[in-house]
């Protein structure tokens, strides 16, 4: 994955699911999901456990398919072994981007979403990215 690759995924993505979304601000998805936010992404947290609640002032899903929009991106903050079966999900709702955080690689992953045809980032975070490449301008 290029750096023109990264620009053209982060300037073209509109809509974003936060998977392993977290209401402690301690937590790193919930500072990314607060900078996203702020850089004028759409993003819907999603958490099982918190399905209903709200981050950030964006309500809480319990899974993809629960989202009433078509997500551009999905964005990982959970273990690897559980990002494959977040891949699935991601593949049946039509996204066009799996990202995983920092620490976060499934190899096996990657080369199934890569198959329908996604864009894949591993081992990443868009809040380092976005400034590192010059767009929070």
């Amino acid at each position: 994955m290029t750096d023109n690759d990264i620009i053209g995924i982060l300037t073209s993505v509109k809509t974003i699911a936060l998977v392993g979304a977290s209401d402690k601000p301690t937590r790193p998805s919930y500072g990314v999901m607060a900078y996203l936010l702020d850089h004028g992404y759409q993003v819907f947290p999603v958490n099982p456990s918190q399905a209903g609640q709200h981050i950030l002032g964006q309500r809480v899903f319990g899974q993809l398919a629960d989202i009433p929009v078509k997500i551009d991106m999905v964005d990982i903050f959970r273990r690897s072994d559980a990002v494959y079966e977040v891949t699935q999900e991601a593949i049946a709702i039509g996204a066009n981007v799996i990202w995983m955080q920092l620490g976060v690689i499934n190899e096996q992953a990657a080369v199934l979403a890569k198959d329908q045809g996604m864009q894949v980032v591993m081992d990443r975070c868009p809040k380092i990215e976005i400034p590192r490449l010059g767009l929070d301008k």
